[in-house]
């Protein structure tokens, strides 16, 4: 009885120390599958930062190949070509003039763009304006000196019309309207020294009862007029059609961002006032973009010339209209913050 006993005891004690393994075991293999969850998702977090960086570095290299090279692409990438001029869908992170640091820019191939067109003896495109080195879409080049003073012209008197898309973080109120605040160009004290076109209104509110009052002038400011309207908002972000009345440096980026307190989304710069930094976006934009705020200077600035209509021939009689529709990356982040587009 006693040794029945005993065999009954030290099968019990096995049993426990099975059931205590299964017990180790299936907590390991939890902690192990919750490990590879873990890794799982920084690797697809990792991913898609390698591939923000890969699309960048494949975007700047255009600065870097041969000018053949650039020239070649930038005619494949024409939208709109005649005997008067080459409308071109500029690429994102390739500036139009040089400066420092800049190996390629638009104005180095002109002239030979300009051959791959006619022949040796053509003469240079010729710039007609200039779009900022983040923003993409419509841009013109004139196909001779002549025709690029009559385009100009209809630049300077306002004749052209300009439509942009961008992406802002927040909500514009009211949905539509018109900034029309004049700007200047000043520069920013801080542990960074830098210029920063800003805003020089002509009215403050008055501090002592609240009222509206007219100030000097700043010679140097320029006259400002943006004309805004909002296309769809969602996940604390708006598409808008930005419709510049006049061309001051970074109208659309500083009306928006101090007009209207709703910066492009990318716009690093004009984001804050005081430093430069990377945009602090709301939680739910960073949760829908799949994006860590670390990770928020990875961003593009999301500003697009769609469409550009504009008056030639004798006394006007030929209207070109054009539209260009954004680059991949602005669509993907249409889909993303689930902007639905109302192109009516």
């Amino acid at each position: 009885m006693a040794a029945l006993s005993a065999r009954l005891w030290r099968r019990g004690e096995a049993l426990g120390r099975r059931a205590m393994a299964a017990v180790r075991a299936q907590e390991l293999a939890e902690r192990v599958r919750a490990e590879r969850d873990g890794k799982d998702n920084k690797d697809k977090e990792q991913q898609r930062v390698c591939a923000e960086r890969g699309r960048a570095r494949q975007l700047l290299a255009l600065q870097r190949v041969h000018h053949n090279v650039l020239a070649k692409a930038l005619l494949q990438r024409a939208v709109h070509r005649d005997s008067e001029m080459v409308v071109l869908n500029k690429p994102y992170g390739l500036p139009v003039h040089g400066g420092p640091g800049v190996k390629n820019c638009i104005a180095d191939v002109l002239p030979i763009m300009a051959k791959m067109l006619r022949d040796t003896r053509a003469e240079p495109l010729q710039l007609c304006h200039r779009l900022d080195k983040e923003t993409t879409g419509l841009m013109v080049l004139a196909r001779s000196r002549d025709a690029a003073d009559r385009i100009r012209l209809l630049f300077k008197t306002r004749q052209v019309e300009k439509i942009y898309w961008a992406i802002c973080v927040g909500n514009p109120d009211p949905a539509e309207g018109i900034v029309e605040i004049p700007m200047v160009e000043r520069e920013v004290q801080s542990h960074q020294p830098h210029y920063k076109m800003t805003l020089a209104p002509n009215y403050r509110v008055s501090p002592e009862d609240g009222k509206v009052v007219k100030i000097r002038k700043n010679r140097s400011a320029e006259s400002a007029v943006t004309q805004y309207r909002v296309l769809a908002t969602s996940s604390a972000c708006s598409l808008l059609e930005l419709q510049p009345i006049t061309g001051v440096k970074h109208q659309l980026r500083v009306h928006l961002a101090y007009g209207l307190g709703c910066p492009i989304l990318g716009d690093h710069k004009y984001s804050h006032w005081s430093k430069l930094a990377p945009q602090k976006l709301p939680e739910i934009t960073l949760k829908r973009l799949k994006l860590q705020q670390s990770k928020s200077r990875h961003l593009p600035l999301h500003l697009h010339a769609y469409r550009l209509s504009l008056p030639l021939g004798t006394n006007g009689s030929k209207q070109i209209d054009l539209v260009c529709e954004p680059p991949s990356f602005f669509h993907r982040t249409l889909r993303k913050l689930e902007l639905d587009i109302d192109k009516e």
